[in-house]
């Protein structure tokens, strides 16, 4: 009985949210007066975070709660009070009469473009808890592909990082302890240990600024890289033409776009919208405009797979093959669901030829420096010894 009671109170919920879409489309919207946004600018909702809230917010409405409920239980769940006040604002829009996705709107830089317009759909067309759904468990593949491909970056950089400690250890307060010992004797040092020692005491008087230096000039790059967009499309260009994280990178945007738009057409969106959304969620600049093309020519009456064709350079010779038969056959959003995980496959394949690629190259870097070091200062013994040699005959 209380199985039957449950159904029930969800249907209810259910046909409520569709009578108040319905009623949305013919009332002019209810908005606060009073209501203010939080300030976002120094809060951030990472892809992990995004996926936690669709999750909750797709079982909470699933289970017959309110929009207004949910989102005050999700609220009651977050810790941070800087996102606390985020969803109170958000708490105040819903009660005073708004859409979720019009309060989200506002913060659009925290929850993602396409969270937004997929929640924005469902309301619209009554299958709020259906877009949820399909949200949740697109946003947790694209987290998973996000985590693969770092994974795949924590090796190297690791082994780069004690590799550079290790050696700056030596240089730095090694070397100088045992050479003041091979000067006094005058003995002649080989170019390998004269050489050493230059950079060791390079390192103990500007070390610290030349590590400054690089922070620095890193971050002036991201900064620059950021605002102009002209150098962040050489950058983005420039990654794609890498030997191995190219194809990874190729891979990696194919499989986003693929599994974007295939979502947003199973949710209701159009296609050229859809297209819009997926410019939308990219960083990659050479995409962003390959995908605004898609949606110029789509609106034109033409085929994304005869565009694409175009764009040879970066996507596959495959893709506008199998768009094309989506297209076709009325099948377009099954066919982008099956090739995005055609191409998340090929990311993890190619993280791992990434990992075996560059596993030994820093190994027989770190090999190569450690003998660099052993010999500057093996040397220099060996001349010691021999000139102590000669001096006690």
């Amino acid at each position: 009985m209380f199985a039957k009671l449950k159904s029930l109170t969800v249907k209810k919920n259910l046909l409520a949210n569709k009578d108040s879409a319905a009623k949305a489309k013919h009332e002019p919207m209810i908005t606060s007066s009073t209501s203010i946004s939080a300030p976002s600018h120094f809060v951030h909702f990472s892809t992990k975070e995004r996926v936690l809230f669709a999750k909750r917010l797709s079982f909470l409405v699933k289970a017959g709660v309110s929009i207004l409920e949910s989102i005050t239980i999700i609220r009651n769940q977050t810790k941070s009070k800087a996102k606390q006040r985020i969803f109170d604002t958000i708490i105040e829009d819903i009660a005073a009469g708004q859409f979720l996705s019009k309060s989200l709107e506002r913060y659009k830089q925290l929850f993602g473009e396409f969270t937004v317009n997929i929640i924005r759909v469902g309301e619209t067309a009554g299958v709020l808890p259906e877009n949820l759904t399909y949200l949740a468990e697109e946003l947790g593949k694209k987290h998973a592909l996000q985590r693969k491909v770092q994974s795949a970056l924590i090796y190297p950089i690791f082994i780069t990082i004690a590799t550079l400690g290790v050696t700056g250890m030596l240089v730095v307060f090694i070397f100088p302890k045992i050479m003041p010992i091979f000067i006094s004797l005058n003995v002649k040092l080989p170019w390998t240990t004269r050489a050493l020692l230059s950079v060791s005491e390079f390192l103990s008087h500007w070390g610290f600024l030349t590590i400054l230096g690089v922070i620095l000039v890193i971050i002036l790059f991201e900064v620059v890289r950021r605002t102009m967009s002209n150098v962040h499309y050489a950058t983005d260009w420039l990654i794609l033409k890498l030997p191995i994280a190219g194809e990874i990178a190729r891979s990696y945007n194919c499989a986003n776009f693929c599994r974007t738009l295939a979502l947003s057409i199973k949710s209701g969106i159009t296609l050229s919208e859809g297209l819009h959304i997926s410019a939308e969620v990219t960083n990659n600049l050479l995409y962003k405009k390959a995908y605004l093309d898609f949606a110029a020519h789509v609106i034109k009456g033409e085929k994304i797979s005869s565009t694409m064709a175009k764009y040879s350079s970066i996507f596959p010779d495959m893709l506008p093959h199998m768009i094309l038969i989506g297209e076709t056959t009325g099948s377009l959003s099954n066919t982008l669901t099956y090739l995005s995980d055609l191409h998340e496959a090929e990311v993890d394949e190619g993280t791992k030829n990434l990992s075996n690629s560059i596993e030994p190259i820093l190994l027989i870097t770190m090999g190569i420096l450690v003998g660099v070091i052993a010999v500057s200062v093996i040397s220099p013994i060996y001349e010691v010894t021999k000139y102590l040699g000669n001096n006690g005959r």
